[in-house]
């Protein structure tokens, strides 16, 4: 009997320094890991367990996965000691995708903040990647100051990217910055496509999520257009431990995104 918990070796190819506190892990498992966009991966650390992430890359390169993780506890500081050629585990994938057949047609307006914009990255190349399926897409995203930006440089080249707009915001600038000032919100005063019609999908800290959802419906777009991750909770992968329940569901069996539709009733969602 295969037994779920068990990790597959993966080795560390590359380490990137994204942020003076996140880092994009470039790994290859020794089995192919047949995720897709908005999926998670629980990822072992040796000699201090295991947590979830969700890919940063293409699901349609799936030999490699890169990570992008900020360091924030024992296990992330762990994992940022590691270096290529290490050997991590992952097991998985768990969780729903994106349903980017109900995408399709539509303009997609993404808005992230800080390191949400890792589980973005995975949907946003996903999207480009058949972009002749979907509408315009729209990535909104914001970071403390201009040195928290994740993916400088890919941001740059995502914008020369036919039917892709971008804006970007700092909550404070120290050095030169010729894009806004403001946290996320500040870019979402005026949105440029039908929100009738439109899909919003968001990832980012709960209190960032909590205002871009009163901003989206403010717009106009309807609860079961707005698609959210709402994966700070999640824990085993595997719907055992309960750690993740978020009113009637597990979020990292019937999520990690799920729409504001089905969590609108829930007191308090983003706690």
């Amino acid at each position: 009997m295969n037994n779920p918990y068990q990790p597959i070796p993966t080795k560390i190819l590359d380490v990137i320094e994204e942020t003076p506190n996140i880092r994009t892990f470039v790994l290859k498992p020794e089995k192919e890991i047949p995720f897709l966009a908005g999926q998670f991966v629980e990822l072992t650390i040796p000699g201090f367990g295991e947590a979830p992430f969700t890919p940063s890359s293409s699901h349609f390169e799936r030999e490699v996965l890169e990570m992008t993780i900020m360091r924030v506890g024992r296990a992330t500081g762990a994992l940022f000691t590691k270096k290529p050629g290490d050997l991590l585990g992952i097991r998985g994938p768990y969780g729903k995708p994106y349903p980017l057949k109900e995408f399709e047609g539509r303009d997609i307006y993404i808005v992230g903040g800080g390191v949400g914009l890792a589980p973005l990255r995975a949907l946003f190349l996903a999207l480009v990647h058949e972009i002749n399926k979907y509408g315009r897409i729209f990535l909104r995203y914001g970071a403390r100051t201009p040195k928290d930006i994740v993916y400088k440089k890919q941001l740059k080249e995502w914008e020369k990217i036919k039917k892709v707009d971008i804006d970007l915001s700092v909550d404070s600038a120290d050095e030169p910055w010729e894009r806004k000032v403001g946290v996320v919100t500040c870019l979402m005063d005026e949105i440029p496509c039908d929100v009738k019609k439109s899909v919003a999908v968001v990832c980012g800290p709960p209190i960032m999520m909590k205002f871009v959802t009163k901003k989206l419906l403010d717009a106009g777009f309807p609860g079961k257009s707005i698609y959210l991750s709402m994966e700070m909770n999640m824990s085993c992968g595997l719907g055992q431990c309960g750690h993740c329940r978020l009113g009637p569901y597990f979020t990292c069996k019937d999520g990690p995104v799920l729409t504001w539709e089905q969590i609108k009733d829930i007191e308090e969602p983003f706690l």
